[in-house]
């Protein structure tokens, strides 16, 4: 059986990782995958780039613009939107590719910022090759959003879209939506797969998919490489006291409205004048950052860039005592499993997929939904808990028992096989 797996690139971002760590899961279970992307940034041999030649770098960097600038200049409600909405007008065609024509299944994963066109999308339905689409956002059963928040429009159909400056009932989130609706009559053998049971739930929800298979398979991780390091060991390298409590905060981009930062913020401030902490408590930090002001937090901080070596991830998720997630919109965060893998605990708010991963006061806690005392509550009972050791094991094992590459592939086989023997 050979698998395409497809996605906008290979690195930079949640669905690239989880995508990534898939190919490694199904070549450990011996299915002949390979992977397709937009942009290539690493060195996988198994990863092809649609851009192999400058002509097609400048039209994939064009496909991006001529998407996204009109949006910018004559729709966007705020700058704060700015890449929660994806029109996918333009787009490159890989009906022709290699990697698509061999294959006897095709594994959609994200394709927006320009890589594959509502048109491109459609033009893979039409092949008739059985299709598996894993959602790591809801952007594929609405009119352009990728996390509609507390908006239904897209249980009946999308317009009148908050994100827009302008909302009205044939507005481009209602013209999205048809684009979609007219996507999916092309659809043969499609099935979808979301990364948390919470997504499956409000996918099963829409008018564009519901009709469809929908089935929840969470992204794996490498536990051999994502497993407890000697923290004294790390925070030696980090130059980090061994004789203060670390809260980590992490993202891709850590001013994305979705991952909350406010909310750690108001948070921290809350824990710093509520509770008479036994230790110092020092704050660490990593991913993309243009605006946020380490400054606005009440605890000395060490200020990270984006983090791109595993071996470093696992030595900052070790050297902490708490990782803190406070997103108030997510799916199932890869950096939530590859902290309770290497076993610390995990306080984030009871929302989206985040509970299918804590178990609250158990592995970690799970505050009320955009309640910054809550979030300081749980904070605090993770850094001063005397079951400290305990909380740590069964965040491990949490991971172990449920996210494994050998039983996230075993899982994706049998949508496979399901979809080459109809």
């Amino acid at each position: 059986m050979k698998v395409t797996l497809i996605n906008t690139s290979d690195a930079g971002g949640g669905a690239p990782v989880a995508s990534m760590r898939l190919l490694k899961a199904l070549t450990s279970e011996n299915i002949d995958a390979n992977f397709l992307a937009g942009q290539k940034q690493t060195n996988e041999i198994r990863v092809q780039a649609v851009e192999n030649n400058w002509w097609r770098r400048l039209k994939a960097r064009f496909n991006f613009l001529y998407e996204r600038l009109p949006f910018l200049f004559f729709y966007e409600k705020d700058k704060s939107v700015r890449f929660a909405f994806s029109t996918a007008n333009a787009g490159t065609s890989i009906a022709s590719h290699q990697l698509v024509k061999d294959a006897d299944i095709l594994h959609l994963h994200w394709t927006n910022s320009g890589f594959l066109s509502i048109q491109d999308l459609k033009e893979l339905m039409q092949l008739g090759k059985p299709i598996v689409w894993t959602l790591h956002d809801m952007w594929s059963f609405t009119g352009g959003c990728h996390y509609a928040g507390t908006c239904d429009h897209f249980t009946r159909q999308c317009g009148n879209c908050y994100f827009l400056r302008n909302p009205a009932p044939r507005d481009i989130s209602h013209a999205g939506w048809l684009h979609k609706e007219n996507l999916y009559t092309a659809a043969q053998q499609l099935s979808f797969v979301t990364c948390s049971q919470w997504l499956a739930s409000v996918a099963r929800q829409s008018s564009l998919i519901k009709a469809f298979p929908i089935q929840a398979i969470p992204n794996p991780i490498d536990t051999e490489v994502y497993s407890p390091q000697d923290p004294a060991v790390a925070r030696a390298k980090w130059n980090i006291s061994p004789d203060v409590k670390i809260i980590l905060f992490g993202a891709a981009n850590i001013g994305d409205r979705r991952k909350g930062i406010s909310y750690l913020v108001e948070g921290l401030q809350y824990l710093r004048q509520n509770y008479d902490l036994p230790v110092s408590v020092e704050i660490v930090i990593f991913g993309k950052n243009k605006h946020f002001k380490a400054s606005q937090l009440p605890f000395p901080v060490h200020e990270l860039n984006t983090i791109r070596s595993q071996q470093d991830l696992t030595e900052l998720y070790s050297l902490a005592d708490v990782f803190v997630m406070p997103s108030i919109e997510d799916n199932l965060p890869n950096t939530v499993m590859e902290s309770m893998a290497c076993g610390t605990p995990v306080v984030a708010f009871n929302t989206g997929g985040l509970p299918e991963m804590i178990d609250h006061q158990q592995n970690g806690y799970l505050a009320k939904f955009k309640s910054a005392s809550d979030l300081a509550h749980g904070i605090q009972k993770m850094l001063c808990s005397d079951q400290a050791a305990e909380i740590a094991l069964q965040a491990r094992n949490k991971v172990l028992h449920n996210y494994t590459h050998q039983h996230i592939a075993r899982q994706y086989i049998q949508v496979y096989q399901s979809l080459v023997n109809t």
